[in-house]
């Protein structure tokens, strides 16, 4: 009867895409108060994470949403997950990452929600990609 509150669904906006190539003049990695996320995406992990974002964007596509929606419903979905926090730099982000659950109106049409499409294929499929499928030993006795 216990659920996790996730935070930063999106790995403070990597997800979003914008370190793709690198960290942004714009971005909060530049800020020096972050220089600990900067070292993180310019390290050989932060290089096989970006790897990672492209491998998921095949999935992403055929269902419609963006990575960030994808990784919202992604944790959204998890049965010990009873809701995520989100922190949006915008509005329009904001709206953009409530497409994990909801349908939106937007410039392409309507998309449906992506929470509903995340089929048991469809995990697995995400978490061969990610390779960090948590291991949960369940002790019955209690």
């Amino acid at each position: 009867g216990v659920g996790a509150m996730t935070w930063s669904p999106l790995a403070c906006g990597i997800i979003s895409g914008k370190y793709g190539n690198g960290v942004p003049e714009s971005s909060r990695a530049a800020l020096k108060c972050y220089q600990w996320l900067k070292e993180k995406i310019i390290s050989e992990e932060g290089r096989k994470q970006q790897v990672k974002l492209k491998d998921l964007s095949p999935i992403a596509e055929r269902l419609g949403c963006t990575l960030p929606q994808l990784a919202v419903a992604w944790c959204l979905r998890n049965e010990g997950v009873s809701s995520v926090l989100l922190g949006s730099s915008n509005p329009e982000q904001l709206i953009e990452n409530l497409g994990a659950i909801q349908a939106s109106a937007g410039g392409g049409g309507i998309s449906a929600a992506v929470l509903p499409k995340m089929t048991s294929h469809i995990v697995n499929e995400i978490d061969n990609i990610l390779g960090n499928k948590p291991y949960s030993k369940k002790d019955y006795r209690s």
